[in-house]
């Protein structure tokens, strides 16, 4: 009987822990990234465990096509090599949970990821599992997880097609390339159309004929007023001045001496309206041209806006909402919360009544707004302290850009004046700036133009200077990052998540390179998208990649089926790869001579081009290895030593900074350039600093400065 009661108590007491461990199981949630898992957790509480995949876990493998063309295209998905340990956690994680929430971003590439979550898990696609939130706050969050939803397969259909795409294109051209120029090389859907937008403006360049036109200025005064004028015609007639004996005609009926006479005069109040708040592509031109961000830059400091930053006793915050949206419509409640900020800031006048309505896109990622701060109350001078450097000036970008989107219009005067002389007509125009409106936020709010004095018809002014100049039209700019995803994005071409690893991807191919921030394409980029607009024309087809564009965002809205998307579109691309492949001969790329010959085997060396850049290598290889870095001089003595030369030398991030050549005997670095002058203060060695007014040479010990033309 004794045992017996033992063994009753020692099952009651099993009995019992079991249900405790069954009490305390927590709720599992899945994000990508362990910030993003930090911020979070915070929010949900004790109740919830909140671990990242770390991006994506499953993925097409990188050695063959994986695509099953014969079988509907049925994709071979494989765990991505190096997530192993990730992958196991999240399975011991799962058995350990109450119950899975699957929180990857609010995209097709995160509903991809979930999908593929749910696969390694062994989870039902058809259970609620599935949590989204455009915007990592406390109320959000906890609101979402109320509101699960099933995963989307629309959408994950739509990024299958996409990724599917991809690799048949870049596994069946790049082959090609491979055989017949070089191995390494690469193409693809919007990194060709990418290319070969920079080649044509090149081309445009080249073919590009100046052609001369002369201007007539005019330095005019009326009583202590002074302004501009310029040469509009003659005898009422718009006239252009082609050449210097056009010039002379006009000016053999001005007399510098006499005045001229205000034939009239038009007033009118012109309303400055603010731009729409931020999408993806807007906000990547914008850093570009106004931080002068990277692509690829402004992106990881968003994500990590994003995903929350620790701010004092507030805690992880997320500062910005989703930053992948081609959106610009924004929620009720952020309006309304803009509103009440500019009313007590700046004033009720300068509360736009009602806000501007933003456009909403037709493609995917319309479910989200527009990239705004979280909370507008939250200024970028109250959180400085807790941001880094690319945090702080893309928040503020983003915070400004949006509050400006919600005020008033500007109102700024107008005057233009027409004015003769013996039958030669001028205009001046002119504004003054009444009502800042949306300004003030920039700090405009002070903004004039060519003030001009109150005048009416008949009136008279002075004529101080005449200067007839000559000019030459200038070809078309060469496109800067911020240009190439305009016009990528105005075309069609791509989406917001695809622009920066494109432009990445064409640089690190060496197909174009940067310079003065601007693309130039390289030969291998000429000879490349040669061979694909030559043997493949719809590739680099801008009706057709953006009509391809529409029907995944028709797959991800249930109107097409992806399969026959793909087979629509793969059916005659194979064939145009069957016949590269009979008909492109090979083509050589012809190495550079470098100048100078082997140390090893006497032989030229030449100019090649590696992972890391170009080196110097020998014409001979294989059978001779011999390789030798590239180095630039800039022409200056070793500051430090006194031996050696500076030379430009790059970082593990590929920044540029200047080192002695006889480093590690030499440990000298400098992140500036330095010159062969020393500071008249305390003997330094100066360096030459970019701001945005141009350069300046200082010193890095004292605040001496002096403007450096260049």
């Amino acid at each position: 009987m004794v045992t017996k009661t033992k063994t009753t108590k020692t099952r009651k007491k099993r009995t019992t822990r079991r249900r405790t461990r069954r009490r305390n199981r927590k709720k599992l949630v899945i994000v990508e990234s362990p910030s993003k898992a930090k911020t979070v957790g915070k929010f949900l509480g004790r109740t919830y465990r909140v671990v990242a995949s770390k991006g994506h876990v499953r993925d097409l493998p990188k050695s063959k096509m994986g695509v099953d063309i014969k079988h509907n295209y049925k994709p071979h998905y494989i765990s991505i090599r190096g997530k192993g340990d990730t992958i196991r956690m999240l399975k011991s994680e799962a058995k350990k949970a109450k119950k899975i929430y699957l929180a990857s971003d609010p995209d097709r590439e995160g509903e991809a990821i979930s999908w593929h979550l749910a696969h390694l898990l062994k989870l039902n696609v058809k259970d609620k599992n599935r949590v989204s939130f455009n915007q990592i706050t406390r109320d959000t969050v906890r609101d979402s997880f109320k509101h699960p939803r099933t995963i989307d397969m629309n959408l994950v259909n739509a990024q299958q097609a996409r990724r599917i795409l991809d690799r048949l294109v870049g596994y069946s051209i790049s082959p090609v390339l491979w055989r017949k120029v070089k191995k390494g090389l690469s193409a693809g859907r919007v990194q060709s159309i990418a290319l070969w937008l920079v080649i044509q403006r090149e081309r445009a360049i080249k073919k590009f004929k100046p052609q001369e036109y002369w201007t007539i200025d005019l330095n005019l005064s009326k009583a202590n007023s002074k302004f501009k004028g310029s040469f509009w015609g003659v005898n009422g007639k718009k006239r252009e001045l082609h050449n210097n004996h056009d010039v002379q005609e006009v000016m053999k009926n001005v007399n510098a001496k006499q005045s001229l006479t205000i034939t009239d005069v038009k007033k009118r109040i012109r309303h400055r309206r603010p731009t729409r708040p931020f999408t993806t592509s807007t906000m990547q031109q914008a850093a570009n041209r106004r931080l002068h961000f990277r692509t690829g830059r402004t992106m990881m400091a968003a994500q990590q806006l994003f995903e929350g930053i620790t701010i004092g006793r507030h805690g992880n915050q997320g500062l910005i909402t989703y930053m992948r949206t081609d959106s610009t419509r924004i929620a009720t409640q952020a309006e309304h919360h803009a509103a009440k900020f500019i009313h007590d800031q700046f004033g009720k006048e300068y509360v736009a009544n009602p806000p501007a309505k933003g456009k909403e896109s037709k493609g995917e990622q319309d479910a989200h707004e527009a990239i705004r701060p979280t909370s507008v109350f939250r200024t970028p001078s109250s959180i400085k302290r807790y941001l880094t450097r690319d945090q702080y000036r893309l928040y503020a970008l983003i915070w400004i850009h949006f509050v400006a989107s919600q005020m008033t219009p500007a109102k700024i005067n107008t005057m233009t004046l027409s004015m003769e002389q013996n039958h030669v007509d001028f205009r001046a125009n002119g504004s003054r700036l009444i009502f800042p409106g949306f300004l003030t936020v920039y700090g405009m709010s002070n903004k004039d133009s060519n003030l001009m004095p109150d005048l009416k018809a008949n009136d008279t002014v002075k004529i101080d200077s005449i200067n007839p100049d000559q000019h030459f039209t200038q070809p078309p700019a060469r496109y800067s990052e911020a240009n190439l995803i305009h016009t990528l994005e105005k075309n069609g071409v791509g989406r917001p998540s695809t622009y920066s690893p494109t432009l990445s991807t064409i640089q690190r191919r060496y197909y174009v390179r940067l310079k003065a921030r601007r693309f130039v394409p390289t030969e291998l980029g000429e000879i490349v998208n040669k061979i694909v607009e030559t043997y493949f024309p719809d590739i680099v087809n801008i009706k057709f990649t953006a009509d391809l564009e529409n029907k995944l965002d028709q797959i991800a809205a249930a109107k097409r089926n992806w399969v026959r998307v793909v087979d629509q579109f793969y059916q005659p691309f194979s064939k145009e790869v069957d016949h590269a492949q009979s008909q492109l001969k090979d083509v050589q790329v012809k190495d550079k001579l470098a100048g100078f010959n082997c140390s090893i085997c006497g032989a030229p060396m030449v100019i090649k081009m590696g992972r890391y850049g170009k080196f110097d290598a020998c014409s001979r290889f294989p059978a001779c290895r011999n390789t030798k870095a590239i180095v630039r001089k800039i022409g200056v003595t070793c500051p430090k030593c006194k031996k050696g030369q500076v030379i430009v030398r790059r970082s593990r991030r590929g920044r540029k900074f200047y080192g002695c050549s006889r480093y590690p005997k030499c440990d000298f670095v400098s992140w500036y350039k330095p010159i062969s002058r020393k500071c008249p203060k305390d003997g330094h060695f100066l360096v030459e600093k970019r701001t945005r007014g141009g350069y300046q040479v200082v010193c890095p010990n004292h605040d001496y400065k002096e403007a450096l033309q260049k």
